[in-house]
């Protein structure tokens, strides 16, 4: 069984066609990487996956589970981080964790699951300061704390990094790699093509809602001659 399993995966708006019967299957602990350029369909995608978006036509399995038939069932699985997310701003860290928690469990779980979440914002004595106060990458950090605490069994994160610093962006980095040694699958979108490269077993590139090449970043780059991944963007996406 795959951690994602999408099948002729179509989305479409009227007559305009977002997604044009995408397939693509994510193994069970893995970091899969969705890249494209702006309106390719990546994250019209990662909103179906996340039950966001109705389906017009095609199968999604998440863990199994046929995501149009028990979308509740899937929503029970995953953890969705959208590039634009943000916290209650008139909240501390420290509570905006425990507002979460309460939402998976009660009592010494709950607890358990807020402990996760500090270990992984790392914010040291800024967590009990007000999220309005935060920088980008501080409150980036605090949102990847709430989307991976409750060790879902797939996380779907847009724009993992987006606007952050080398340091806080590593660190970041550093997280989702350990999460998916420990079994979380991670599905992940990045206009960040080292960062792609550095997080990823494998890549979907996807353009003008079609996938276009798939593999290893070793197989890309060695398929299109390429350097880097950035090489490969740039040569599948202007053929």
């Amino acid at each position: 069984m795959y951690a994602v399993d999408v099948k002729d995966l179509v989305k479409s708006y009227g007559t305009f066609q977002a997604v044009k019967g995408i397939s693509f299957q994510v193994k069970e602990g893995e970091v899969f990487g969705l890249i494209g350029p702006n309106g390719a369909g990546k994250t019209t995608t990662l909103r179906i996956l996340a039950t966001l978006l109705e389906v017009t036509s095609g199968n999604v399995q998440i863990q199994g589970i046929d995501l149009r038939e028990r979308p509740d069932e899937v929503r029970r699985v995953i953890s969705y981080l959208p590039e634009d997310a943000g916290a209650y701003k008139h909240l501390r860290g420290r509570e905006y964790l425990k507002f979460i928690a309460q939402f998976f469990a009660e009592g010494k779980e709950a607890e358990a699951l807020v402990a996760r979440g500090l270990e992984i914002a790392n914010l040291g004595e800024r967590i009990d300061d007000k999220v309005d106060t935060y920088s980008k990458g501080m409150a980036r950090r605090l949102l990847v704390a709430r989307a991976l605490m409750i060790k879902p069994k797939l996380a779907i994160l847009d724009e993992l990094t987006s606007g952050l610093d080398v340091l806080n962006a590593q660190e970041i980095r550093k997280t989702v790699k350990s999460f998916a040694a420990q079994g979380t699958t991670m599905l992940l979108s990045s206009h960040n093509m080292l960062e792609v490269e550095l997080l990823c077993d494998r890549i979907a590139l996807i353009n003008d809602g079609m996938i276009v090449a798939e593999g290893t970043p070793a197989e890309l780059k060695q398929r299109y001659e390429a350097q880097n991944i950035e090489e490969v963007f740039v040569r599948v996406v202007r053929k």
